[in-house]
């Protein structure tokens, strides 16, 4: 009588090695961005803890005299930078904090810290060169712009497939047990050992690290822009997406700020353009009693005539809210909550601040928690690796013959998946080509390779 066992089921298709060395590949190309991510990745998690301590020089200020206007705090900063103009000036979180006033210069940002009573400047950062940013470009594109973001994207994108086989083959091929399974057995020693540290860690953290690989792909270059075409054909009136992809988007959505009050020759343009910043604190008044979570950032018209806007950016983006005001009155035009945003928006939104680990107040630690994991699969895996490899060759499962029927079942989901993720798709039909074009034809690269079962 035939078993019911799925695992039994699906070997009656798939042959195990096949899986097997699936697995195998995409570990071996992605252990090295999995530890990088992993660890860049830890320590961003903790960026509003770090900025906080990073920015007390410029908090609980002694405050002597009167406070300046808006508008002066804001000319004193566009001062600090010449040419620059104006793209955002922060809600001060206390009223004996500096002022933050974000301004922009062509492609670059820099943040001024200015005394609210002196108007002297405190600080002038680079945007790019303060720690939290450098590390977010370690962590996103490896300081290398888009083709780094698209490198990320890649190594995600096949840490998905070493996840999905990796769950593939922990399901037992004959009776279930806890031990080895649930929970490794530590006072085995050698082989054991590590492959029941590899199996439980993997099993334990793998839908968590699949929810963080997929909710950091609409930050990627490639990918993201993928779905923003899906956006604009599945809410075709969504508006402004308010997330970037790859540093080309960021630089772009940084110069548009610019508008028509961009920076020229050494002075910002305010009267040239004919903007006023005297606004700033009647705008301030109506934003204020609001209680938007922190930091919220006032920001200018792009265009002459335009209302000006106000926006939560907390890094719990569930929280955010944008308005549009009218600068005039100071009136709320429009409000927009997140939970009025489209549907997108709101799934990548809410995925953005788990990523982060903004979404709930234990995030930060589970989130370090995979983090950890992920290096425990990685040393277990390589442990693995080097106490079963063979002398002289590479140490992959050794191909064998499978039936057609086996090698459907195996292509039909690398094929979903790689119309999912089209960077992997790429390289599964690059990877195969390279195979089967020359690798194959190679007799030392097949057998060190394991592509052919005399090796």
């Amino acid at each position: 009588m035939l078993s019911t066992s799925p695992r039994r089921l699906a070997a009656a298709w798939i042959e195990h090695r096949t899986i097997w060395r699936w697995h195998f590949y995409a570990g071996l190309f992605c252990i090295p961005f999995v530890t990088w991510l992993s660890i860049t990745g830890s320590i961003y998690l903790f960026k509003p803890q770090i900025e906080s301590w990073l920015d007390r020089p410029y908090d609980k200020l002694n405050n002597s005299g009167p406070r300046t206007t808006g508008d002066a705090q804001i000319h004193a900063a566009l001062s600090a930078v010449p040419g620059s103009s104006l793209h955002d000036y922060e809600l001060p979180q206390a009223p004996d904090s500096a002022v933050r006033v974000i301004v922009g210069r062509g492609a670059e940002e820099f943040r001024v810290y200015v005394h609210p009573a002196t108007l002297a400047i405190l600080n002038v950062a680079n945007e790019d060169k303060r720690p939290m940013k450098v590390l977010f470009h370690l962590h996103g594109d490896l300081l290398s712009g888009d083709r780094g973001s698209m490198i990320v994207e890649l190594a995600a994108s096949w840490a998905i497939v070493l996840i999905l086989t990796g769950l593939f083959l922990w399901w037992p091929r004959q009776k279930f047990q806890a031990a080895g399974m649930l929970y490794p057995r530590l006072k085995q020693g050698g082989r054991l050992f590590w492959r029941d540290l590899h199996s439980v860690t993997g099993l334990w953290i793998s839908f968590l690290v699949l929810f963080l690989l997929v909710s950091g792909l609409p930050w990627a270059k490639s990918w993201g822009a993928y779905l923003k075409q899906a956006r604009k054909v599945l809410e075709p009136n969504a508006g402004k997406i308010d997330w970037t992809t790859g540093r080309s988007s960021e630089i772009a959505a940084r110069i548009a700020k610019n508008g028509e009050h961009a920076g020229h020759t050494g002075k910002h343009r305010a009267s040239v353009a004919g903007l006023s910043y005297e606004p700033v604190d009647r705008l301030v008044a109506t934003v204020a009693p609001l209680n938007l979570a922190y930091p919220v950032l006032i920001s200018p018209p792009t265009q002459a005539g335009g209302n000006w806007t106000a926006r939560s950016v907390a890094g719990n983006r569930t929280l955010r809210t944008n308005l549009d005001l009218d600068p005039a009155t100071g009136k709320i035009i429009k409000r927009q909550d997140f939970d009025s945003k489209p549907f997108i928006d709101r799934a990548v939104g809410f995925g953005v601040a788990a990523h982060e680990g903004q979404l709930f107040p234990l995030n930060q630690v589970v989130n370090l928690i995979a983090a950890v994991g992920l290096n425990i699969l990685n040393v277990s895996g390589i442990m693995m690796w080097l106490r079963r490899r063979p002398k002289g060759v590479l140490g992959a499962p050794v191909a064998v013959p499978s039936k057609r029927s086996a090698r459907w079942i195996v292509a039909l989901p690398a094929a979903v998946l790689g119309v999912l993720l089209p960077l992997l798709g790429i390289s599964i039909i690059a990877v195969a080509a390279v195979e089967f074009l020359a690798l194959r034809r190679i007799p030392a690269a097949s057998r060190w390779l394991g592509l052919s079962a005399s090796a």
